[in-house]
């Protein structure tokens, strides 16, 4: 369970390495994951990947193993870019491919804006370069003020699944994650988005980029992220059907195959 300690408290990482000893020359992949998700969230994209990349997955700040701010702590969208290459840095990650989902997937769009010579190509689930409204914000508010964590991860849980998306082993456990989640860490993250528009600066990604979206996401329209796909030069967009917020986790098998057929043509060329 390593860890790498930033100005701003721990971040723990989980690295997962199967890799044949005669498989080289594949960049390694980091994943991000959003609010009310976890490191584990990747778990079902292992067994298509892992024997040619060197896995590695991260809690956010401000949830699980990972370093809890207080309630007046200054977050920001520079603040989670940084932690994307603090642990990249820790786990000896000098190029990689970025994968990441809903909040996680803005944050690794601003991550290659930043860096883009450590990038070798971008992955976003459920996620776009358009943030939160403050009517989000809001609402999320009074669910938590009202009724608690579980309150709010039980509404955000019809938001993220169909009814027959999971079994109910499945549903339970990412259930059970979710409510882990500190009510002022979920309000501060989410606060980071509100206002957020990459959209100026989209033409400037020149990596390859592989679009995972939800047909059926409460907060992303599958109009904002066709967008997105128009403003990037070289972008693939895939939208699944029966799926909502909760794409990555529900639709597993999938998500990890198109991301492997992905980087194996780019690999190929």
């Amino acid at each position: 369970m390593p860890s790498v300690e930033t100005a701003h408290g721990a971040l723990h990482y989980d690295i997962v390495d199967q890799v044949a000893p005669w498989q080289t020359g594949s960049d390694p992949i980091l994943f991000h994951h959003g609010i009310g998700a976890s490191a584990e969230l990747w778990t079902g994209w292992r067994p298509a990947l892992a024997d040619r990349y060197r896995l590695v997955a991260f809690d956010m700040r401000g949830y699980g193993r990972s370093h809890i701010p207080r309630a007046d702590f200054r977050w920001s969208l520079d603040l989670l870019v940084d932690d994307v290459f603090a642990v990249a840095d820790a786990a000896g990650l000098k190029r990689f491919h970025l994968v990441g989902e809903s909040i996680g997937g803005t944050v690794a769009l601003a991550a290659v804006l930043a860096r883009p010579e450590r990038i070798a190509s971008l992955t976003v689930s459920n996620g776009a370069h358009l943030g939160a409204s403050i009517q989000r914000v809001e609402a999320w508010r009074r669910q938590l003020d009202t009724g608690g964590v579980k309150a709010w991860s039980d509404a955000f849980m019809t938001d993220r699944f169909h009814d027959d998306a999971l079994s109910p082993e499945r549903r339970a456990w990412f259930a059970a994650q979710q409510e882990k989640w500190p009510r002022d860490s979920i309000l501060n993250a989410l606060g980071v988005l509100v206002g957020t528009d990459l959209t100026a600066r989209l033409g400037e990604i020149g990596c390859s980029t592989l679009l995972l979206h939800p047909d059926g996401s409460p907060f992303i329209p599958v109009p904002i992220i066709a967008e997105l796909h128009r403003h990037l030069p070289d972008a693939q967009l895939n939208v699944i059907g029966h799926s909502r917020h909760g794409l990555p986790y529900s639709h597993a098998d999938r998500c990890a195959m198109l991301l492997r057929a992905f980087l194996d043509s780019r690999e190929t060329g």
